[in-house]
């Protein structure tokens, strides 16, 4: 039977505990949020004692289900103030899950400031789950691939869950780093500032060893494996998600010319909805340099074990040599056209950066840009933001504590009002004014701006479970819809990209409910999807009115409905009264 696993950093104590039957049927997000709406004060300092880091597998992970190594990792953000889940692919999920442990609660703060811990989770010779506290003092200061290295010498093949120097200096665009097979630090639970909150509880990594794992229960065999069967079928059928479809042999990046040609591209720290240089930082582009230098790179690369999407890649230097894992669209974006950027060799130094010191890609970027528009930097200027990044946010600097606190903290250091963030989280690479339905998500997620807590885009842009108009502003039960059914998928350990096969094939969709029903034995179908997924967001919602959440932080910034957005010279024009009936349900 699962167990929690429930740390206290105050007295150094780790605990195996009964999963309680408020929480028996979760998993992932649905976990994450439970927990901290249940066992965290809602107006508790973000970085505090009462706040705690969950990290929860989804249901299916650790199982045979396909593309199901999803990790969600949850608490009070310190970087919006509201609840918050993250999530994130490599190791940890199933080695997580195959231990018969259904989430990780870390809570309390060591009484002795700056120590830190290595937190190793095991099943002992005895058959019984162990978990032990290891001194961090070598590995204090370090970045995320030397700690990687060191942890795998030490421990083995082990999942590997740390944070970099601006998670130990608790800056709230810190994210929290898991390791992949060939232990790359580049798969980040990066939204929200949760690396902060590691940072404040002394966990400066968690080692994580499934040898002799019992492996996960599953109540209904039969159903599981239906399940799985025909979730399987459909990933491999799509056109977006079998092997040699778009996001297999391009990777997320393959979107960079999609929206470049919508107008929805932002650039510039979202001055315009298309750049110029797109064509050279492309998926295509990436692809094709790849090929070229015929080295250490690679295409159709999984982000953990299992994966059949494989849409992850490994960028090599002009020599061959191993650089960065990974290109995604959202941080080629990031730090390439919103801050007018357009060479993919300068945009792998600074992701590789960014995964090194331990920030979030997309909060990096979007806080680059807000310290250009500032003035501090001129736009396209790649080796000032890389210094920005190695230099000032590595050493802490003044400078590098503004900048690692993220976009609007940023903005009001340098006085500036085009910020494009809400409830503190800088937007992600869909421009609202071109893509409305996005705008919606962005405005009234329950997590601040985030792009994966109701991908419109899908029926905007690309036509999944049909066309959609993007310029039209009637988007609420869109959003709505998306954001229910996002939370359900959160939950169950499948990667997002999953929705493409499973929204156009209700077989696959029906495959989703049923291999989650038939590891937990429960009747669930297709119909419980949004019941589910809005039972997660009213407890989301709740939170955050405990908080000091109204409808009144569920806008986008002001100059969006202010200022024309090239090329098709668009507002954000959505009236606030249909932004207020996203939650009416």
């Amino acid at each position: 039977m699962a167990r929690l696993l429930r740390v206290n950093m105050a007295d150094l104590t780790a605990t195996f505990e009964d999963v309680p039957p408020a929480y028996s049927l979760w998993g992932g997000r649905g976990l994450t949020s439970m927990v901290t709406a249940q066992e965290v004060p809602p107006t508790c300092h973000p970085l505090g004692p009462m706040n705690k880091l969950v990290f929860a597998p989804g249901i299916v992970s650790g199982t045979a289900a396909p593309t199901s190594g999803r990790l969600s990792v949850g608490g009070k953000s310190p970087l919006t103030g509201t609840i918050k889940e993250t999530n994130v692919g490599g190791l940890a999920s199933q080695k997580i899950a195959r231990l018969g442990i259904k989430a990780i609660i870390v809570e309390g703060q060591p009484e002795e400031p700056g120590k830190f811990w290595v937190l190793k989770v095991r099943r002992a010779l005895t058959g019984e789950l162990a978990a032990e506290f290891l001194p961090a003092d070598d590995l204090v200061g370090l970045g995320m691939y030397e700690v990687c290295t060191r942890l795998w010498d030490r421990h083995g093949k082990v999942a590997v869950i740390g944070i970099g120097p601006a998670g130990e200096m608790r800056m709230t665009a810190a994210g929290i780093c898991v390791n992949d097979q060939e232990n790359t630090a580049g798969r980040y639970a990066g939204r929200g500032g949760m690396g902060a909150v590691m940072g404040s509880k002394g966990l400066k990594a968690i080692v994580v060893d499934d040898t002799g794992a019992p492996g996960v229960e599953i109540a209904n065999r039969e159903l599981f494996q239906r399940g799985i069967d025909k979730i399987t079928e459909a990933s491999l059928r799509h056109d977006v998600t079998k092997k040699g479809g778009a996001l297999n042999t391009y990777g997320t990046n393959v979107l960079a010319n999609i929206m470049n040609e919508a107008g929805g591209y932002p650039t510039r720290n979202f001055r315009s909805g298309r750049f110029e240089l797109t064509g050279q930082i492309s998926g295509e582009a990436k692809v094709e340099l790849i090929k070229k230098r015929n080295g250490e790179g690679a295409t159709g690369h999984p982000c953990h074990p299992g994966c059949i999407i494989q849409c992850s890649d490994r960028w090599a230097n002009p020599d061959g040599t191993f650089k960065v894992s990974v290109m995604e669209y959202e941080s080629v974006w990031a730090l390439g056209a919103n801050c007018g950027i357009g060479n993919l060799d300068d945009i792998a130094d600074l992701i590789r950066a960014c995964n090194d010191v331990g920030v979030d890609t997309i909060e990096m970027g979007g806080t680059i840009a807000v310290a250009m528009e500032g003035g501090l930097l001129p736009f396209g200027d790649a080796e000032g933001a890389k210094k920005l990044i190695n230099e000032e946010i590595r050493k802490g600097t003044p400078l590098g504590r503004i900048i690692g606190n993220g976009a609007v903290f940023t903005g009001r250091a340098f006085g500036v009002t085009r910020v494009p963030a809400v409830k503190g989280q800088n937007m992600p690479a869909y421009e609202p004014r071109a893509v409305k339905g996005i705008g919606v998500t962005y405005a009234t997620s329950t997590m601040g701006a985030d792009h994966t807590a109701g991908y419109t885009i899908s029926p905007e842009i690309l036509g999944v479970g049909g066309k959609v108009d993007p310029f039209a502003v009637q988007k609420a039960e869109l959003s709505r819809q998306w954001q229910a059914s996002t939370a359900f998928i959160d939950s169950t350990g499948y990667c997002l990209f999953d929705v493409f096969a499973v929204v156009d094939n209700p077989e696959g969709l029906e495959g989703m409910v049923e291999s989650c029903a038939g590891v937990l034995g429960t009747t669930w179908t297709v119909n419980d999807i949004t019941r589910l997924g809005l039972e997660i967001l009213r407890a989301e919602r709740k939170f955050n009115e405990a908080a000091g959440f109204t409808a009144a932080h569920d806008r986008l910034p002001e100059f969006m409905t202010r200022e024309p957005l090239p090329p098709h010279n668009t507002v954000f024009d959505v009236p606030e009264e249909l932004l207020d009936a996203v939650y009416k349900f």
